[in-house]
């Protein structure tokens, strides 16, 4: 007899079935795991040897052998652990093999015996669901389980509770969650004085999902501008805070089982690297675009991120994802983010002031925007210059409208699109806002009368435009006259689409 105990492997948010196969025969006392363990799993044989003789039990002086099926998968983390350490218990008859037949099994363990969290639970209760499994787990995972549907869920704090609830002398209760109502106060846009145009262009890209780039003096208000924008976005749907809490808890980033039910914003120092944007390192981790899908990814000072690091969103901004490939492995993340980004003119910061201009203008003005690739600037469709603001002034301006009173424009907004694509686009799960529409769908919807034609050509041709830059020039053009609740496009909504195209 070989005992057999499920448990998972995981490759970006999705999950491998692993057989944890465990033999123990005759010969001298020696303990090998087989199967491309790492060091994590490798180590795994110190833990459990010491768990299982703190619970009081005698460790089996044999041959243990534990195979991790497949064996040609790289099995990775310390999860195994617990999936060893009851193939053992089996295979010395302390449990019996129907005890744990309907389960997948995760847990690290401490030498006491203790069932420490591990990442990944989500994801893994939600294919342990979809295969009509239950899933036995750390108890400080057991609220985030709880999450992925009604399926049974063992969460247990060591391995002596676990054993005997197994054996049926005790009974753990199965974790519940409660509803989570979460209140995110985010700044308000009446905070910002002034700058109606870049405030227009915000309310422009929250409607359709554009991409933003806004270039100023420093002091202008860029920041203030960007951190904003999520609280004028769109609650998220049902689906998309799924998603976001599987890539969140494949990166251990949930705490206490608690769903993160708001959009995500990731502000990123211009010191990241490219693992740590696009993700990757030995266990291949989400990076910041990933870990902002369905929320915002927001870099300011643009042009002193390493242009490698740039570049390397040129591909996730088109297809919504990432893939990192490594020797053995090649995985994908979701990463449908919208990008915001800010930067100054100059490295000094004030191209075009007269009282503070450097020598060296216009030179390091182009010098300093040239660190910025011709095609990531493609992929973004609003470019504003947020221009400084008199401070003499600011006592005179009128009061600006409120985040709640743009948000519901924005929500509006939002539902005609949605409502318009929901009969074209085929992918239940496909966004359905106007900055990712493409082919027919465009043409059907992003229709222009003869005069509109006739100045995007010419605009077109002055700007020596991309077919990409059209397509982004009618994507905005038609959240324009969405936000008017306009059926067609017409040449002012085409003008104002134009106007934030303007080389920076």
């Amino acid at each position: 007899m070989v005992a057999k105990v499920k448990t998972f492997s995981f490759i970006g948010i999705d999950v491998a079935v692993i057989d944890v196969q465990v033999k123990i025969s005759p010969g001298m006392s020696s303990f090998t795991i087989v199967g491309l363990p790492d060091k994590a799993v490798g180590e795994s044989k110190e833990r459990v040897r010491a768990a299982i003789s703190s619970t009081g039990l005698s460790w089996p002086y044999k041959k243990i052998t534990v195979n991790l099926a497949p064996a040609d998968l790289q099995k990775e983390g310390s999860h195994f652990d617990l999936a060893i350490a009851l193939g053992i218990m089996i295979e010395i008859g302390v449990l019996s093999q129907e005890n744990i037949d309907d389960f997948f099994v995760l847990g690290e363990l401490s030498l006491d015996g203790t069932i420490n969290s591990v990442s990944g639970i989500i994801s893994a209760a939600i294919g342990a669901n979809q295969r009509n499994f239950g899933i036995i787990c750390p108890k400080e995972n057991g609220r985030e389980a709880a999450w992925a549907g009604h399926l049974p869920i063992i969460a247990a704090p060591d391995l002596m509770t676990l054993i005997n609830h197994l054996k049926g002398e005790q009974i753990l209760a199965r974790p519940e969650t409660s509803r989570i109502v979460e209140e995110k106060n985010y700044p308000d846009l009446l905070d910002v004085k002034g700058q109606d145009i870049p405030k227009r262009a915000l309310e422009i890209a929250a409607a359709g999902g554009h991409n933003l780039l806004m270039v100023g003096p420093p002091g202008t208000g860029k920041s203030m501008l960007a951190s904003r924008l999520p609280g004028i976005l769109p609650v998220c749907e049902l689906e998309e805070i799924l998603e976001i809490n599987m890539i969140h808890s494949v990166s251990g980033k949930i705490i206490d089982g608690k769903l993160i039910t708001a959009r995500p914003y990731r502000e990123v120092h211009h010191s990241c690297s490219m693992p740590a944007m696009v993700g990757g390192g030995t266990k291949a981790k989400p990076g910041e675009i990933s870990l902002a899908h369905n929320g915002v990814l927001f870099l300011d000072e643009l042009a002193e991120f390493p242009r490698q690091v740039l570049d390397s969103l040129r591909q996730p901004l088109e297809t919504g994802n990432v893939s990192i490939s490594r020797v053995n492995s090649h995985i994908t993340y979701p990463a449908n983010f919208q990008l915001v980004t800010a930067m100054n003119p100059c490295r000094c910061g004030y191209l075009g002031d007269g009282a503070r201009e450097c020598k060296k203008a216009p030179v390091c003005g182009e010098d300093y925007k040239n660190k910025i690739s011709g095609p990531l600037l493609d992929r973004i469709d609003i470019s504003i210059n947020v221009a400084q603001v008199d401070i003499f002034t600011l006592g005179n301006l009128k009061k600006g409208e409120s985040s709640k009173v743009v948000a519901a424009r924005v929500l509006k907004a939002r539902n005609l699109q949605k409502k318009r694509y929901e009969a074209e686009i085929e992918m239940q799960n496909s966004p359905k806002i106007n900055s990712r529409i493409d082919g027919k769908i465009l043409e059907k919807f992003c229709e222009l009368d003869d005069e509109s034609q006739k100045i995007l050509q010419n605009s077109v041709q002055k700007m020596q435009s991309s077919m990409r830059g059209i397509t982004r020039i009618l994507r905005v053009a038609r959240t324009i006259a969405d936000l008017e609740e306009s059926e067609k496009i017409n040449k002012n909504h085409l003008l104002e689409a134009i106007s934030y195209r303007r080389k920076i």
